[in-house]
């Protein structure tokens, strides 16, 4: 019996379709993020009663990392999250793909999707809280480095940062024991970050974080930065993560940690890659 034609062509059109739904997902997941996070720099930094309780900028700083925390690990957990792999930054997408478990046409339409997602966020919080979000200093939670830090110091800085979190990721989604608690390790890197790098280089950690309030406030001199810097993070950690841990290979793209019984890649976390395979598959040869 021969194969018909038509299965590897609707198993690429599923796979688009997939491809489509899924960054759309991540543009929603990432404009909630820069609506919590602007949301959350105003109440916790910029003029409220909550601002007035805490003693000083390091504080708000520990509060501002917590609360983002448990909304990226909320995110993460979440039904949409689930489907997409709630990745919300191109860095951590960038990395599933150069460690095996994404396709990589789907790095540059989850970037895409993610980075209009953290703009669409901002004119969302903009919309709610009104000019107090324009104003300093919360500034649309747009970040700048400390005084005195160079460019470089702040590109080695964002660089390292997101390489020990992306790392540390593999590592865990790649110990099916382990992949349960990657929305809460990815949740705490993050707020961690914030609140020791606050002061120093802003703690962004994720090209999308830094993108929407940058535009929003006109404050792009130091953005290619924020860019560029997380992205050669991720790819790093990924070669690391190959030379150090070799003999396990990681086992989904997706956050949440789904993954299959056995040590394989599920077949549903490359959906793009092996439509047309998963189709021959399931309709052989008789």
């Amino acid at each position: 019996m021969q194969e018909s034609p038509a299965l590897p062509k609707n198993a690429e059109r599923l796979g688009i379709v997939r491809l489509a739904r899924d960054s759309a997902i991540e543009l929603i997941l990432t404009s909630i993020l820069l609506f919590g996070v602007v949301t959350i720099v105003r109440w916790v930094i910029g003029p409220s009663p909550i601002s007035r309780a805490i003693p000083g900028i390091h504080a708000e700083l520990w509060i501002v990392g917590a609360a983002v925390a448990l909304l990226l690990a909320g995110l993460i957990l979440s039904p949409p999250g689930r489907a997409s792999g709630g990745h919300t930054n191109p860095a951590i997408s960038l990395a599933m793909w150069r460690l095996g478990v994404f396709p990589g046409a789907g790095v540059i339409p989850y970037s895409i999707a993610q980075l209009l997602g953290s703009v669409l966020g901002v004119v969302a919080a903009c919309t709610v809280w009104g000019h107090i979000v324009a104003e300093p200093p919360v500034v649309y939670a747009a970040l700048q480095p400390g005084p005195g830090w160079s460019i470089w110091e702040l590109f080695v800085v964002e660089a390292l940062g997101m390489t020990v979190i992306a790392f540390v990721v593999g590592l865990c989604l790649a110990v099916p024991r382990l992949t349960s608690f990657v929305p809460w390790i990815v949740g705490s890197l993050v707020g961690l970050g914030i609140a020791l790098l606050g002061t120093a280089t802003g703690g962004s950690l994720n090209p999308a974080r830094q993108f929407g309030p940058a535009v929003a406030s006109g404050q792009t001199r130091f953005l290619w930065v924020y860019l560029l810097a997380p992205m050669v993070g991720a790819a790093i950690a990924a070669w690391l993560r190959r030379k150090i841990q070799h003999r396990r290979e990681v086992l989904t793209h997706r956050l949440c940690g789904t993954v299959s019984i056995s040590s394989a890649p599920v077949i549903e976390d490359l959906p793009y890659l092996n439509a047309s395979t998963r189709a021959i598959n399931t309709h052989p040869e008789g």
